[in-house]
């Protein structure tokens, strides 16, 4: 199941990160060179940051903590800018919402890194890098994030922009949303007058057989699943919480459908793999 906000990154449902080749200058720099960008060296405990500086939720706080993560992407992100390199990290200042943490943006310069924001709530734990031409690199993560029981995910192209005077700034560009309702319904619901597919959980992002593609498995209800659900409907499910809204029907578990899908980054078409 996805992190990252976006409903924010969040919640640490951990499947392994799958990074895509990235450019040799990913692993120049050390944490302890990398906290060096925006912790004072008597503020370093490890990989942790005691006191960041110029932490955007310190409010009357003496400081807050930034614990950098091992997630770390680094690409041209934005075009004909220098190579950034992002870094997941989690902060006591930061609250649910905001998945306790968010990630933080390093800019090359010189052959050094130096520190170019904090972007709390973009939590990139989830993501691969993929390259757009000789001078480009797009940042494609799994987003996802609980709240009430409902799991919100989806496949997001990170969007860079370069705020001068601000550093760089991230944005999620959705090409899927999900939404899998399990844990609030006990089952997965489809409302039937929506056009299906319709999807429930995201996994396994990859670089797609393409250029510019990324590929992942998806569950999701197809349009046999809606016609049955809709129509005659699956049998109810053993165990299940509070009522449907009207137009709405129950997909039990087991009865979704399981696809390898590909995004085509430049078309935003999504199809399923073969």
């Amino acid at each position: 199941m996805p992190k990252s906000t976006y409903t924010a990154t969040a919640l640490a449902l951990g499947s392994a990160v799958v990074l895509a080749a990235s450019p040799t200058y990913a692993q120049d720099a050390t944490t302890r060179t990398l906290l060096a960008a925006f912790c004072d060296p008597a503020h370093i405990k490890g990989d942790t940051c005691k006191r960041a500086r110029g932490y955007p939720a310190s409010g009357n706080r003496s400081g807050c903590e930034v614990k950098l993560l091992g997630d770390r992407f680094a690409g041209r992100f934005v075009a004909s800018g220098n190579p950034l390199l992002v870094v997941n990290y989690e902060s006591d200042c930061e609250a649910r919402a905001n998945d306790d943490g968010g990630a933080v943006v390093f800019e090359l310069t010189n052959g050094k890194y130096g520190f170019a924001g904090f972007q709390p709530g973009s939590r990139v734990n989830q993501c691969i890098v993929v390259p757009r031409g000789e001078k480009q690199d797009s940042l494609v993560c799994l987003t996802g994030h609980i709240g009430q029981g409902y799991l919100e995910g989806g496949v997001a192209l990170m969007s860079f922009t370069r705020d001068f005077g601000k550093g760089i700034g991230i944005a999620p560009d959705f090409l899927l949303e999900a939404t899998d309702s399990t844990g609030a319904h006990g089952a997965n619901v489809v409302t039937c007058k929506e056009a299906p597919p319709k999807y429930f959980e995201l996994s396994k992002l990859v670089a797609g057989p393409r250029q510019e593609t990324v590929a992942f498995d998806a569950t999701l209800a197809d349009a046999d699943t809606f016609k049955t659900a809709c129509g005659k409907g699956f049998p109810k499910p053993k165990e299940i919480f509070g009522t449907l809204s009207k137009g709405d029907a129950w997909v039990p578990p087991g009865r979704e459908k399981k696809r390898r899908v590909i995004i085509d980054l430049a078309t935003r078409k999504v199809a399923p793999a073969g």
